[in-house]
């Protein structure tokens, strides 16, 4: 296998495992950790190898906190508005969100244990949050642009790839469409001028900000 190859292999990899797991196992808090497990395994042999994806990490760590942030802010506080949820664009095209105060979910720890909540807090985190910068903002935005894209600097900027990465990004979360947008556009734009490590940094934050705040006000639907 050539070097591009083993790259390509290592970006998605645990992306591919994440996602055809997501759709194999029942969407329980038992099968959610089983993911969050298998996907790991593969996320941390990927990045043992020297064409691996972890290799690309750098700093800086404040101004991917401090993008982290922002994103659950967005993510967050536009739903807590009634104008927001009947003038979205996603309610006029049928993707409304799902209602942030729902009661009823499978992380409650009510439901299903402490231990499988913090395991659903843990992987939504520091497990699909590396693996979805590693297969979007390194390899996709990348790919978009060259076929050997390892050789392509990740601080180039290209506006339609760019816009891709996005629109693709948004879709995999297609129930909030415009807030996957813009965490698209945060996320892309850390990584084009801070590095792929700081892209992490912020969507760890971003995701482990969200669930913090969705375990201490029980909106389920944001998860």
């Amino acid at each position: 296998m050539t070097p591009l190859n083993r790259a390509t292999c290592a970006a998605i990899a645990p992306y591919a495992v994440w996602m055809g797991l997501m759709f194999a196992l029942p969407a329980t808090a038992l099968g959610y950790a089983v993911r969050t497990a298998a996907t790991l395994a593969v996320l941390v042999w990927c990045g043992r190898t020297q064409f691996g994806p972890l290799h690309e990490l750098r700093k800086p760590v404040v101004s991917g906190v401090l993008v982290g942030l922002a994103v659950c802010a967005l993510w967050i506080f536009p739903e807590q508005f009634a104008w927001y949820r009947e003038t979205s664009l996603m309610k006029l095209v049928g993707l409304a969100p799902m209602a942030a105060a729902e009661t009823a979910s499978p992380y409650d720890p009510a439901t299903c244990g402490w231990p499988l909540t913090l395991v659903r807090l843990a992987g939504s985190a520091f497990v699909i949050a590396p693996v979805e910068e590693i297969f979007f903002r390194s390899f996709l935005y990348r790919r978009l642009q060259n076929r050997d894209w390892t050789n392509v600097p990740l601080n180039r900027f290209d506006l339609s790839a760019f816009l891709w990465m996005v629109g693709l990004f948004a879709l995999e979360h297609d129930t909030r469409l415009m807030a996957g947008a813009m965490a698209g556009v945060f996320y892309g734009a850390l990584a084009i001028r801070r590095g792929l490590g700081a892209a992490i940094v912020a969507h760890v934050t971003t995701n482990l900000a969200l669930g913090l705040f969705v375990i201490a006000t029980r909106q389920w639907g944001f998860w």
